[in-house]
């Protein structure tokens, strides 16, 4: 997996819990103030990655990422602590 596989795969998952068209999610987006993000929909984004990744994240670092982009980078992060190969 390499780092456009993970943003690709942010991506759906922000699409699927927040229900937004693919085309407005950028890295740059907030998912509060760009998304529409709810504080309840935030916990469900954080299970959607964990889901998709494999993974666990510690919730409160996780829900302190605000932007897709920055999604991408602690899931990266994440996925190495994990041992799940991600290429460069």
């Amino acid at each position: 997996m390499d780092r456009q596989q993970i943003e690709q795969r942010v991506v759906k998952v922000v699409c699927r819990v927040l229900n937004v068209d693919p085309d407005m999610v950028r890295p740059e987006s907030n998912f509060v103030f760009d998304l529409g993000a709810e504080s309840t929909q935030s916990v469900a984004l954080m299970a959607g990655f964990e889901q998709e990744f494999g993974i666990e994240m510690e919730q409160e670092a996780a829900l302190a990422v605000d932007t897709v982009g920055g999604a991408a980078e602690f899931i990266e992060k994440v996925c190495r602590e994990q041992g799940i190969e991600v290429d460069e």
